[in-house]
């Protein structure tokens, strides 16, 4: 299945395979990386790197997604803004994504020329679909149960949980287009781990098709994540093998985009699915021809 085109305030990612979104975080206690790219020169470093090793998408973000410290808005727009600034003057045609769920730190990017609002928690603050339809940017509709943000659940139940992903996310994408966000922007994701135990989870990533059948792109943020540490009984620096493996069969499903710490591997896997499934030619194919 050819990834659909996607424009981001004019910005057209259009391909033969799946779109990667690189994980840029600009926080001292993210989940996987613990601060690695808390610097501003060292996230500029994970940049340059990133796009060298093909991401489509740039995402930065200030705060996160587990529970911990308070980051209030102005220390969320105080990490962010001088990385956001730096990428749209180095990078001017790059899509720049901002991870964040509240309407103030959105509307403070994109003025500074953010593309795309990845909000993890499906409009918690409502306003921020106010803000990416004022600005015309794109917009990440995202499953969260109601569970409020950067909290944890108390054992997760669904009578039937991709059911409540397509429902929760397409409504969401309706939503937003009510308030301006243009249909092109718009992605649906499922939020792996978020409000949902290993085997909903697992569930989910089974039934991507589902979601692809939805119509709405579907953006896969699965990377490193718990799922892929429980499935394996791995430790955090021993997911890579096992986020890939899901990668590859939620890209043959369809996925539109994957949210990834590993660029490079990451592109590897979509680009060689896309080629299996018969939607990209080989890039260098010369044997016995």
């Amino acid at each position: 299945m050819k990834t659909p085109d996607l424009v981001f305030r004019g910005r057209r990612l259009a391909g033969d395979h799946a779109l990667i979104m690189a994980i840029v975080n600009r926080t001292p206690d993210s989940f996987y990386d613990h601060g690695a790219t808390f610097a501003e020169e060292r996230a500029r470093e994970a940049v340059r790197r990133s796009l060298e090793d093909g991401a489509d998408v740039i995402d930065i973000g200030g705060v996160p997604a587990s529970p911990g410290p308070e980051v209030t808005v102005a220390e969320e727009i105080a990490r962010v803004l001088p990385t956001l600034h730096w990428v749209r003057e180095t990078y001017p045609d790059v899509v720049i994504s901002v991870d964040t769920y509240r309407a103030e730190a959105a509307d403070a990017f994109c003025a500074a020329g953010a593309d795309l609002v990845n909000d993890s928690w499906a409009a918690a603050d409502p306003e921020i679909l106010d803000v990416a339809g004022q600005y015309g940017a794109g917009y990440v509709c995202s499953h969260t149960d109601g569970l409020a943000p950067r909290t944890d659940p108390i054992r997760p139940q669904y009578d039937d949980v991709v059911a409540s992903v397509v429902a929760d996310t397409t409504e969401l994408a309706e939503r937003a287009i009510g308030k301006g966000v243009p249909r092109e922007g718009i992605m649906i994701d499922p939020c792996i781990d978020f409000s949902k135990n290993t085997y909903q989870s697992l569930t989910v990533l089974r039934n991507v098709k589902a979601l692809v059948d939805t119509g709405w792109p579907v953006l896969m943020a699965l990377s490193n994540k718990g799922v892929v540490g429980e499935t394996l009984d791995v430790e955090m620096d021993d997911r890579v093998i096992g986020t890939l493996a899901a990668t590859a069969l939620c890209a043959e499903q369809g996925a539109a985009m994957f949210r990834a710490h590993q660029v490079r591997e990451t592109r590897h896997v979509v680009e060689m699915v896309a080629s299996i499934v018969g939607t990209r030619p080989p890039a260098n194919a010369v044997r016995w021809l």
